[in-house]
């Protein structure tokens, strides 16, 4: 209830976060990544998440996937998918350097369009790569180039052919996930639908939840802390 002082604090802080102080403020620092306020204004109705925001964000989902209870996350920052789309897998060897991703049981990508973002997830446990976007355009292109990547991955790093065949490629039906109802959102969609699936949970938000999420998280990530 809005009676409630915890949340009244909270409220006070995310319109403090938007309203005072200078464009430069830096309000979070963690993942090797600097939030300012102007960062922090995208979260405004109708602003548009740009890539400090997708990656802090990518960020605490993979701290939280650390925690007892959760499926072990890794998270390809929001530059990933375009260098490996021009590049290939050589043009991004690199970016894993250090990390065996098939460690882990989920992967993130998220994918910036031009003028739009959408998800894709790649689950280590079920060989399965989904392709989220909500508005609703297919992927399937996107989900090939990822298997190959995860292909080409294996095999250098680790020695073993990946069996194409095994995998079962999916671009997600608007009749499956939520689709946005204007031309901003598409953001904090992808960072929502990262945040269900990263818990294993079932994706029940509706376009409705948007302007409470953006403030949520404002406060998670001035916070660094997922609530």
């Amino acid at each position: 209830s809005p009676l409630n002082p915890l949340f009244q604090a909270m409220e006070s802080e995310i319109s403090a976060a938007f309203d005072s102080g200078e464009p430069e403020d830096i309000l979070s620092r963690a993942f090797k990544l600097t939030v300012t306020r102007e960062d922090i204004c995208t979260l405004q109705p109708l602003g548009w998440l740009n890539d400090r925001i997708m990656n802090f964000y990518m960020g605490l989902l993979v701290e939280r996937s650390k925690k007892e209870g959760y499926p072990a996350v890794y998270a390809f920052n929001t530059f990933f998918y375009s260098k490996l789309s021009s590049a290939s897998h050589k043009g991004v060897k690199k970016w894993t350097k250090g990390v065996d991703i098939f460690e882990h049981d989920v992967i993130l990508v998220p994918i910036h369009l031009r003028i739009h973002w959408t998800l894709l997830v790649i689950d280590l446990r079920e060989k399965t790569i989904k392709y989220f976007d909500s508005l609703g355009q297919k992927g399937d292109h996107i989900c090939k180039t990822v298997l190959k990547y995860l292909e080409e991955e294996s095999r250098e790093k680790r020695n073993i052919e990946l069996t194409a065949s095994e995998w079962t490629l999916h671009s997600m039906g608007t009749e499956e996930i939520p689709q946005q109802n204007n031309g901003n959102d598409c953001g904090v969609f992808v960072c929502k639908f990262a945040d269900f699936i990263s818990r294993d949970k079932p994706i029940i938000f509706t376009p409705e939840h948007m302007p409470y999420f953006r403030r949520k998280m404002v406060w998670e990530i001035i916070h660094q802390q997922l609530l």
